[in-house]
């Protein structure tokens, strides 16, 4: 790796943290740069504008995500332990930064805002909504849910717990927020399983 690579990767790391914590909206290159202590101009070379900053961000994020949860849960066999990998995988992923999970708070602060920003938002999210309907429909296929389940709706339920379980868990501080998750991940398994 070279040089300016590896110092681009570690500020796009705190950039990331940073975040988690201020949000998309909250993070700009002038704070970045007063966190770093660097200067402005210096980001600058990296990042054209606050808005690349931010979609870098995102794209950092998105690589982090793959790294630490989809990748080590493609490793558990097809159907249900994938999907109990990705579920658990998840929960580590989003305690692992300061302020919990990019994704669901630049959702919220995303969400009525247009622009190349929220875009690419939308794109990422997408991706995973769709990485956990493909992961269903090979439950299906291995014979341990129902073959008329709903693999898009099973996503849109599992993606419901996940972010419920960051509102509880972070928001509310809930001790029994990981207990409730699993008991109701667990519930939506059964629900589907044949017979």
């Amino acid at each position: 790796m070279r040089k300016c690579d590896s110092t681009r990767n570690a500020i796009l790391e705190h950039a990331t943290s940073m975040a988690s914590q201020v949000g998309l909206t909250g993070l700009t290159i002038g704070n970045l740069a007063g966190d770093l202590e660097l200067s402005k101009s210096g980001l600058f070379a990296h990042f054209d504008s606050k808005e690349t900053l931010q979609i870098q961000v995102l794209e950092h994020a998105a690589a982090s995500f793959v790294e630490q949860v989809v990748r080590p849960a493609l490793k558990a066999p097809r159907g249900v332990p994938r999907l109990q990998a990705v579920f658990e995988r998840w929960l580590i992923w989003d305690r692992g930064l300061p302020g919990g999970c990019v994704f669901a708070a630049a959702a919220s602060e995303l969400d009525d805002r247009p622009g190349p920003v929220r875009e690419r938002l939308v794109e990422l999210q997408r991706q995973w909504v769709e990485f956990l309907t493909t992961s269903f429909r090979k439950a299906i296929e291995a014979g341990h849910v129902a073959a008329d389940a709903d693999p898009a709706q099973y996503a849109q339920d599992l993606y419901g717990i996940m972010l419920g379980w960051h509102y509880y868990s972070r928001l509310l501080g809930d001790p029994a927020a990981d207990r409730r998750a699993r008991r109701a991940f667990d519930a939506l398994l059964d629900a589907a399983r044949p017979g």
